[in-house]
């Protein structure tokens, strides 16, 4: 078997883990709350209206900027506080921390180190040159 077919092994591996099973199902909840979507939508909405204002600085009427800010404030979090939102960013957390391992790992083993032995690290150490990338 070769490099690619045993990263594609990986890949089905990952796809029967816990975590991105969560993480489909959570998905799949947000996506199906009608709330919650049409507050994403709004948030859209508010952010393009601020922005479409924010060309136009001079004739910007600042209590209509104060207004759009709150607004998006309150929008964004309504969102960030909706149950499904919530254990939506928890499993996504879950399975991007799985990945960053997985990374972190092949970056290791592909500088030389001893995959049986090498160990993703779970913070920045500042050191680019061993990082499996930035989450």
């Amino acid at each position: 078997m070769d490099v690619i077919e045993l990263t594609r092994e990986l890949g089905k591996a990952i796809q029967q883990d816990d975590r991105f099973i969560a993480y489909n199902l959570a998905k799949q909840v947000n996506d199906n709350d009608k709330e919650l979507n049409e507050d994403v939508e709004k948030f859209s909405k508010l952010r393009e209206e601020l922005n479409e204002v924010m060309k136009d600085v001079k004739s910007s009427d600042t209590n209509h900027l104060k207004e759009l800010d709150e607004n998006i404030k309150a929008t964004y979090k309504k969102i960030m506080s909706n149950k499904n939102m919530i254990v939506f960013q928890a499993a996504q957390k879950n399975l991007e921390d799985l990945v960053n391992n997985i990374q972190q790992i092949i970056t290791m083993c592909a500088n030389g180190e001893d995959p049986e032995t090498c160990q993703p690290s779970s913070g920045c150490s500042g050191s680019c040159s061993t990082c499996g990338g930035c989450g």
